[in-house]
């Protein structure tokens, strides 16, 4: 029988390293919401409207909104 590979300490590993799925995107000031959760972040209102206008145009019964994270401000995309 082959000897069991030994386990690595997390200090061993490199700490800059860490998986695709744990690592945090970061999110610009629009945020694109369907039905509540956040699925985009975009720079611009523009391109955050035309994108909820796209998700409202193939699915009309889903809520789409569009957040301003600096004023607060939540705008509903209507198709």
């Amino acid at each position: 029988m082959p000897a069991r590979e030994t386990l690595t300490k997390r200090s061993d590993r490199d700490d800059n390293q860490m998986p695709p799925s744990q690592v945090r995107r970061t999110e610009e000031r629009f945020l694109l919401r369907v039905d509540g959760q956040t699925k985009r972040s975009f720079s611009s209102k523009e391109p955050a409207n035309e994108a909820g206008t796209a998700i409202k145009k193939a699915f009309p019964l889903v809520m789409v909104t569009v957040l301003d994270t600096k004023d607060g401000s939540i705008e509903v995309v209507k198709a």
